[in-house]
Formats: structure tokens, C-alpha cells, sequence
């Protein structure tokens, strides 16, 4: 079956007890046993729980993987994914990673004893050694939208026996499929465009390698991080329009990016769609489409903070991936962590999580904006 086809009915057959045709909320923490031993394969919701099921099988098939481990939170599926790997062992990742990976990694793991190299996205390969145990890549980037060449990592990773792992949030399985690409495991904040509407936290992990996927089980159970059963039911919702939504995202980016790339008051817009973008051709090879995001270079910190605080449609806050636009300046909010990092995001740095609005609208917005703060700086 095909991508759309899978994301509506994959793990989603109707209910067998009423014949729901959407997948129940088993909103229950535990579950009746036959006798001592014997249950209906569910005994604690914890361990399982059937929408949770449903998700984990229909979004596993979109990533085109044999297994997938839900999670209450991307960090939640990050954390456990980091349990992979033991203190003392070597793991590089790339600079150019979201804000709460890097304090994750610098402040929580690092102190434990754990290795970490973050290194840019075109010396990942280089940079992995016989003493790396994990790869970590984003691809595109945040906030910079940089790209990393995952066949290149996974063959460098793989003649040294270590893991990669891609973060596919910005891509989504239908614009990047990492697996296919030789990765062992994809990790999503399904809070972003797989829910797709900004009413949730969750986080997903896939694999097709048995030995992985067996370990990710365990640990999903005894760390404990997995969502709530309206929670997977949510995701489950967001996955059924995934593709009409990023074909709208996408088609929205490519025009307000276009737009940006020719402003006067912008100094540089960073969008893998661009031909100029220096990923573009990578880009081409291991996306479908390029996605919704788009980062942009005001000509300074103060201007960037008033366009920010001008726009009327794009909303000011952090998160990305929902059908509403939104605006932020990731220096003092999604990576104000990394601001004391060599790889800080320049503070004059704006990035749009692309909505599904009109373009017209979302482009004259921002054309507003731009030229009220200018105004403003120049009185």
C-alpha cells in the first residue's frame, strides 16, 4: 500500500468488540486477566496499551520499520534511545542540534561520564572513530537547516560497529525515510507535524534491527516515558492527513522562502529549497520535498526581536509542525541552551515553522513586519 493508504488504516483495522471504525481510547490502567498468566495481551498499561499499539504499528510502517516504541516526549524517546550506549563510550553528534538535545547530552549525560564530540554536519563522517559508539544527526538541522549526509555517517558508522541515529522531526517519514538510508534508528518529537496540530507531546523511536527494537522495548517499560492512551490516539489522528499537510507546508515554504531570499531587510534565508542553500543537491537525494521550516538572518538581534514581536498571523512561540505558522528567535528561545556553546545560533537568527495558512496572507504578514521594524529603527 501506498504512503497515504498505510497512515489511515495500517494498525487501525475497526474495533472487533463494536466495530468503531476509529481506533478506541482504551483509557484504562489495567487490564482483567483470564487466570493467573493468561490475559487478552495486555495485563498494565505501562507495559502496553492497544491505541498505543495502533500508533506504534501504523507509524513504524511509515518510517519502513519492523518495530517502533512510542514515547510521552521527543526527550522522553531520546532518553531512552540513550540507554543504548554506557558511560565512557564515545558519541558524536552534530553541532547543530535542537536546544534541548544539546543540554540533555552537555548537562544530564556528559556529567555521568559519557563522551560527546559535536562536530558540523559535513565532518560527521570524519569525526566517527573505532571508539564511537552512537551517532546522533538531525537532518535538516535545527535551527540552521543544514543537512548531513546519513548514507555517508551510517557507512562510516557501521565499518567501526556503531549506531546511528537520525532525528526525522523536521522531515517527516513522508518527505525522509533514514532507514532506508542505512540508519538503525529514527526518533521523532511526534508533538510536531505527526500530531500536526499543537495539542500534544509525544515522542516515537523505530528500528529494524530485532536486537535494537528488543532493548527499546525494555527500557519503554521500565524507564517508563510512554504516552497516554489519548495521547497515541491523537498521534494517530495527525498521521491520517500527514501527507495533504506537508504537501501544503512544503508548497507554503517554497513561496515565503522565495519571498525572504529577495527582501532587502533579510540577510540570508537558510531553506534546503534554495538553490543557493549549499544542501540543496543532498537535499534533493534524500528528501521527497523540503519541508516546512525555513531560518532567516535579520541584519541585527534588535531587529529580529521586533519582527518577531510584529508579526499578526505568524503566532510567537516555540514548537514547530502544527497547522498554524509560528515565529521565534531560537538564540534566546528553543536554543538559548546552546548560547554559550561555539555553535551558538546567531542571535539576529528567525525561525518560521510554516503553517498550512493562505501564503498570500502569511507572506504579506511578514512583509508588514519587516518593514515596520525598519521604519521603527530608523525613527
Amino acid at each position: 500500500m501506498e504512503f497515504e493508504t498505510r497512515a489511515i488504516h495500517e494498525g487501525q483495522e475497526p474495533d472487533p468488540a463494536t466495530g468503531a471504525l476509529t481506533v478506541p481510547i482504551y483509557q484504562t490502567s489495567t487490564f482483567v486477566q483470564d487466570a493467573v498468566g493468561e490475559n487478552k495481551g495486555y495485563d498494565y498499561s505501562r507495559s502496553g496499551n492497544p491505541t498505543r499499539t495502533a500508533l506504534q504499528l501504523c507509524l513504524a510502517s511509515l518510517e519502513g520499520a519492523e518495530h517502533g516504541a512510542a514515547f510521552s516526549s521527543g526527550l522522553g524517546a531520546t532518553t531512552t534511545v540513550m540507554h543504548l550506549v554506557n558511560p565512557g563510550e564515545r558519541v558524536v553528534c552534530v553541532n547543530d542540534v535542537y536546544g534541548g538535545v544539546y543540554r540533555m547530552f552537555s548537562q544530564v549525560y556528559a556529567p555521568k561520564g559519557y563522551e560527546f564530540d559535536f562536530v558540523p554536519d559535513a565532518e560527521v563522517a570524519g569525526a566517527i572513530d573505532e571508539r564511537t559508539r552512537l551517532v546522533w544527526l538531525e537532518t535538516p538541522t535545527n535551527p540552521l537547516l543544514n543537512l548531513v549526509d546519513i548514507k555517508a555517517a551510517a557507512e562510516a558508522a557501521h565499518a567501526v560497529g556503531a549506531l546511528v541515529v537520525v532525528d526525522n522531526t523536521f522531515a517527516t517519514p513522508y518527505l525522509q525515510r533514514p532507514l532506508e538510508l542505512g540508519a538503525d534508528v529514527v526518533v521523532h518529537s511526534t508533538t510536531k507535524y505527526l500530531g500536526g496540530h499543537s495539542d500534544l507531546i509525544g515522542g516515537f523511536a523505530a528500528t529494524n534491527d530485532p536486537t535494537v527494537a528488543e532493548r527499546l522495548y525494555f527500557l519503554q517499560k521500565s524507564l517508563g516515558a510512554v504516552p497516554s492512551p489519548f495521547d497515541s490516539w491523537l498521534v494517530l489522528r495527525g498521521l491520517k492527513t500527514l501527507a495533504v499537510r506537508m504537501r501544503k507546508h512544503c508548497e507554503n515554504a517554497r513561496a515565503i522562502a522565495e519571498f525572504l531570499d529577495g527582501h532587502p531587510k533579510v540577510e540570508r534565508v537558510l531553506y534546503p529549497g534554495l538553490e543557493s542553500h549549499p544542501g540543496h543537491e543532498l537535499a534533493k537525494q534524500q528528501m521527497s520535498d523540503f519541508g516546512g521550516m525555513i531560518s532567516f538572518l535579520a541584519e541585527s538581534e534588535e531587529e529580529a526581536i521586533a519582527v518577531c514581536a510584529r508579526t499578526k498571523i505568524w503566532q510567537l512561540a516555540e514548537s514547530l509542525g502544527g497547522v498554524e505558522s509560528l515565529i521565534e528567535l531560537p538564540a534566546q528561545m528553543t536554543h538559548a541552551s546552546t548560547a554559550d556553546a561555539p555553535f551558538a545560533a546567531p542571535k539576529n537568527l528567525i525561525r518560521l515553522s510554516v503553517g498550512i495558512e493562505s501564503a498570500d496572507d502569511l507572506i504579506a504578514d511578514l512583509e508588514a513586519a519587516l518593514v515596520r521594524s525598519a521604519a521603527t529603527a530608523g525613527t
